[in-house]
């Protein structure tokens, strides 16, 4: 009698499990913080995989800063230093944008050594899986971010206001989290991470180099500057700039904080229903 009570609560926890129903949020939480420590843990045994983080960022401040300074500043009229304090917060949104690939790309690899399928087999929430991945993809960026300041500080950038720079790190990593699930998507669906790779590339080059990260719009063709009005990373680049250094900030911060909200909003349930119904 015991035995007929125990299977059917043994069966209805099983399916409560799967389904991802009756874990409260303290539970969540527990396996969101499990995870993250788990991959924190990985990346400790694997310091190569934050190669990108340490080595992309001064390579492009140097890049830019050198190579480009001297003639975009001048257009700007301020020479190679006025364009330091120009290129350096787009940097920051681009940040956002490059590093954000790298969830979809681990989330394939993940899937391809079967690492996805152990997880999907124990009694976990199945978002905490994709919440912890998000969450230490932003601790990357933010490394990644400071690596940037201390390279910008160096080749002379001036931090004006420092309530301005964290506003601006902190508007970056929102609109960072809201692309990761548009990749976590990308992850989930396509079968290497070479795909993911390339198709990131070809949604990462038109929006990085169709901004106003790298230099001013006024110059470019009208049809391009139709463009780059409608495309977030130049309203996180402009915001972060006029947070940074000065000037108009409200409708470019709310631009990117509704774009953040709306792709987050789109994006986030379709990830967890492809993460629920991959076969």
């Amino acid at each position: 009698m015991s035995t007929a009570t125990a299977n059917p609560t043994t069966n209805t926890t099983v399916k409560d499990v799967q389904g991802d129903v009756r874990i409260p949020l303290r539970g969540h939480l527990r396996h969101t913080g499990a995870l993250i420590r788990r991959n924190l843990l990985w990346i400790r045994q694997d310091p190569e995989s934050m190669a990108d983080a340490l080595l992309m960022p001064i390579v492009f401040t140097l890049l830019f800063v050198f190579v480009f300074g001297g003639s975009i500043g001048q257009a700007l009229g301020g020479g190679q230093d006025g364009y330091v304090q120009y290129v350096i917060p787009g940097m920051i949104a681009m940040m956002s944008m490059t590093l954000s690939q790298g969830v979809g790309t681990g989330f394939c690899q993940d899937f391809n050594s079967g690492v996805m399928d152990r997880f999907r087999s124990l009694p976990i929430g199945r978002g905490s899986v994709l919440f912890a991945k998000i969450s230490v993809e932003l601790i990357r960026m933010l490394f990644a971010t400071t690596i940037l300041l201390i390279v910008a500080v160096l080749v002379g950038f001036e931090i004006h206001h420092w309530a301005g720079l964290f506003a601006a790190v902190g508007l970056s990593t929102l609109f960072a989290s809201s692309i990761m699930w548009v990749f976590l998507t990308l992850g989930v669906m396509l079968k290497s991470a070479q795909s993911v790779q390339a198709m990131g590339f070809l949604v990462l080059f038109p929006l990085q180099f169709g901004s106003s990260i790298f230099a001013p719009t006024k110059s470019m063709p009208g049809w391009l500057q139709a463009f780059t009005d409608y495309n977030p990373l130049s309203t996180l680049a402009d915001a972060a700039r006029g947070l940074m250094v000065g000037g108009p900030v409200a409708h470019d911060l709310w631009v990117t904080v509704g774009w953040s909200v709306a792709i987050t909003a789109v994006m986030a349930p379709v990830a967890i229903h492809k993460f629920r119904t991959k076969s």
